[in-house]
């Protein structure tokens, strides 16, 4: 007959004992001990090295656009929140009244510039006239001289006359002919001084005349440039009617349609270029050591907190309160003191996503370190490895010694 095995069965103090035996826990609880230490030394080092604030937001240039001219829309060829680039076509304005205009002024140009040929060809006449006038004046003089000429040899012949006469070598009757001889050259002297006389009056009155066609020639002509100007003038007001996109960008609040009467100035949208940055309202307790070029994290709501790189730009001189509208009056009743925010602009290290909409408005948080030195990741895992193995050596210890 064969022997039944013996079957040992535990006792309850065994039990017991094996059940309050606190080191089966130990190694779990370092791990979960050391997770938390890190996480703790870490949230500690970012405390005293880094300056973070929730009043933060993307900001970026807002390019508004407004027609001009005063008109109809003919056309509109942007969408809501379309991405254009600079130069594309936005809205049309119908040509037709700033082309009539355009016609209109050249006309008038047109006109303008015949009366300018015909007052110059007038001005060119006076000149001719001028030049005939002078070569009378050369003329007349020459005559002069002639005749001065020869009065001055028949006024030496009728004296030499005057002394033969005497003397009884001619006789009377060749005397009365040197006299009239003389005679008639002074008469004809004088009549040639008055030619010359009146023909410098002549140059004179053509000169007067020439200079009052010059006249009339620049007063046209200034009209003439006048109309000139106003063709440029029409000309650009007629180029106006088309509006185009001045930079790259998405269009944001659209309000245009064809059919639309604008007026020069409305606003009739937005454009928003795709380059952002971040401005951050610090507590002015925390700048005390925030300076330019710190490197910085942003996280942006939008993008579910996803980190980007960026840097500290500047810090505006002076608090937001100061630049509002109705800016505070602290010397006026009593005074309680409020920490005051500062904006601080910070510019992205790296680009955004290009697929996703970041715009002016976003709520982000940035975080700016202000210290040149911080704790890397595995230092801080070290600590926590070695401040978690002295408690589970001491917590052995303490716990071998009671047993």
């Amino acid at each position: 007959m064969s022997e039944k095995p013996t079957v040992t069965t535990p006792s309850a103090d065994a039990l017991t004992a094996e059940k309050a035996n606190p080191k089966r826990f130990v190694w779990p609880a370092a791990v979960v001990l050391a997770v938390l230490l890190y996480f703790g030394i870490s949230y500690l080092a970012d405390v005293f090295t880094h300056e973070s604030t929730d009043d933060a937001f993307i900001a970026g240039h807002v390019v508004s656009i407004a027609p001009r001219i005063s008109g109809q829309v003919a056309a509109v060829h942007v969408l809501d929140n379309q991405m254009v680039r600079s130069n594309d076509l936005l809205v049309e304005i119908d040509p037709a009244d700033y082309a009539m205009t355009v016609a209109q002024k050249e006309a008038a140009a047109d006109a303008q510039s015949a009366s300018y040929k015909t007052m110059f060809a007038g001005w060119q006449l006076m000149q001719a006239k001028v030049t005939t006038a002078e070569a009378d004046v050369r003329k007349a003089q020459a005559d002069a001289d002639a005749a001065e000429s020869t009065a001055t040899k028949t006024q030496a012949d009728f004296v030499r006359a005057q002394d033969l006469l005497k003397q009884k070598t001619v006789s009377q009757q060749e005397f009365d002919t040197t006299q009239a001889a003389n005679t008639k050259a002074q008469a004809d002297l004088k009549s040639a001084q008055e030619n010359v006389a009146e023909a410098s009056s002549r140059v004179e009155e053509a000169n007067r005349m020439l200079a009052a066609a010059w006249a009339q020639v620049g007063t046209v002509l200034a009209q003439w440039q006048e109309a000139q100007t106003n063709i440029a003038a029409a000309k650009i007001n007629l180029a106006y009617t088309k509006i185009f996109a001045p930079a790259d960008g998405r269009v944001t609040r659209k309000a245009v349609e064809a059919g639309d009467y604008l007026q020069a100035g409305q606003q009739i949208m937005s454009i928003v270029p795709p380059e952002v940055w971040v401005v951050a309202n610090f507590k002015e307790s925390q700048l005390a050591k925030m300076t330019p070029g710190q490197p910085t994290t942003v996280e942006i709501d939008a993008l579910g907190g996803k980190e980007f790189r960026a840097h500290v730009d500047s810090v505006q001189a002076g608090s937001g309160a100061a630049f509002s509208l109705l800016p505070p009056e602290n010397a006026s009743g009593n005074f309680v003191k409020v920490v005051q925010r500062v904006p601080v602009k910070i510019i992205f290290d790296e680009p955004l996503p290009a697929e996703k909409v970041i715009g002016p408005g976003l709520s982000v948080t940035p975080n700016v370190q202000i210290s040149k030195f911080i704790l890397p990741a595995w230092v801080v895992a070290l600590i926590a490895i070695a401040i978690t193995g002295t408690v589970v050596f001491i917590f052995l210890a303490v716990t071998g010694r009671k047993k």
